[in-house]
């Protein structure tokens, strides 16, 4: 086995420290759930989709209430009933929680189809906002995802604030 001369050894160990400081990069984290919670775009997305929604929402309240009266009706005076009249009111209440159920099916389908695509156009400037913070402070690397992180390294409020800060919001 070769040996190397002891000055080298010394250098090289000398050196070592330097390079593993440069092997040191800078790192942050950024946490998308409180991003779209807090931030000020998934704020004013989260009051659209409600205004939006309120209409259809109302809608289908007043369309159980309706249902409710309807089974009590039927529940009370059922047996006092003629069996015609019966057939016809179970007829109407079976068709109307049909159309009920549908709407709340669809309700939901639409909600959650446009919740995505307003919460996607919030993490799209997210995540451009994290790429002009890493690249203005010299981030080496950013994660958006982690089991664990030390908070000296979250920079998830600066985000939230360059968010609301930015125009276009």
């Amino acid at each position: 086995m070769k040996r190397l001369p002891l000055g080298l050894v010394l250098a090289f160990l000398g050196a070592a420290p330097a390079v593993a400081a440069d092997a040191e990069g800078k790192i942050g984290f950024v946490s998308t759930e409180r991003i779209l919670r807090d931030a000020p775009a998934a704020v004013r997305a989260q009051k659209k989709l409600e205004k939006e929604f309120d209409k259809r929402g109302q809608d289908l309240q007043n369309i159980e209430k309706q249902l409710q009266k309807m089974q009590e009706n039927l529940e009370k005076n059922g047996l006092t009933m003629a069996e015609s009249e019966r057939r016809n009111k179970e007829r109407e209440f079976n068709d109307l929680s049909r159309e009920f159920q549908r709407k709340r099916r669809e309700f939901g389908e639409d909600l959650n189809q446009r919740r995505n695509e307003e919460l996607a156009a919030v993490i799209e400037r997210a995540n451009k906002t994290i790429k002009q913070i890493a690249e203005a402070e010299k981030y080496d690397i950013i994660f958006q995802e982690a089991v664990y992180f030390n908070p000296r390294i979250d920079i998830t409020d600066k985000v939230i604030k360059a968010l609301g800060d930015a125009p276009g919001k």
